[in-house]
């Protein structure tokens, strides 16, 4: 096993978006819990130390030629470092033809607003994505107040960023992207996924 592999990981910090205590067990139950504290606050990327391994990178084995032979991120790196579950359904995000992939055919916008309560303005949204400042200033700040459906509401927000954002990310590293709607519509459905094969994948 890998053993400095936690710099390697592509965790990307979610620019300071606060974990609502009403929120975790959300989290905890769609097994994201521990992903959720890996941010700034609790997680150091030593970005030199990650160079270091992405030039010894080779793509032809997957593996990093290091001075002292090869190496890999395993399964078990996943799961021990990351805390994510490996066992489980699959998880898919290759829908063809996402906007037909809907409950009753219903168009993937039409499923977000019934999910979040709203949609985005169009300057916020390209393709399939949203960009991550519409969810962090409209999702940043749980009402005090707030019923559980609105804990939900905000979960979804906080989930679909985290996947977008620190598990799953692109290069932009600023977009969520809306193909995480199948998942988040069913939150207690979400810890029976193999997140951690998925992101090791």
């Amino acid at each position: 096993m890998l053993q400095p592999t936690r710099c390697i990981y592509s965790v990307r910090r979610q620019q300071n978006m606060p974990l609502h205590d009403r929120i975790v067990p959300y989290l905890e139950r769609a097994g994201l819990y521990h992903l959720a504290r890996l941010n700034a606050r609790w997680f150091w990327l030593d970005e030199p130390l990650v160079s270091g391994f992405i030039e010894r990178w080779r793509p032809e084995t997957h593996t990093f030629h290091m001075p002292f032979g090869e190496c890999t991120i395993t399964l078990q790196d996943v799961a021990y470092q990351l805390r994510l579950s490996v066992d489980g359904l699959p998880v898919s995000r290759c829908f063809t033809d996402f906007e037909k992939f809907i409950v009753e055919g219903k168009p993937a916008w039409e499923w977000f607003q019934e999910l979040f309560g709203e949609l985005p303005p169009q300057n916020k949204v390209k393709h399939y994505t949203v960009h991550f400042t519409w969810f962090h200033e409209r999702f940043r700040v749980l009402p005090d107040d707030a019923t559980e459906e609105t804990v939900r509401i905000y979960a979804r927000a906080y989930i679909m960023m985290l996947l977008s954002t620190q598990l799953f990310g692109d290069k932009s590293e600023n977009r969520v992207h809306i193909w995480w709607l199948p998942f988040v519509a069913r939150l207690d459905d979400m810890g029976s996924y193999s997140w951690g094969s998925t992101a090791l994948a």
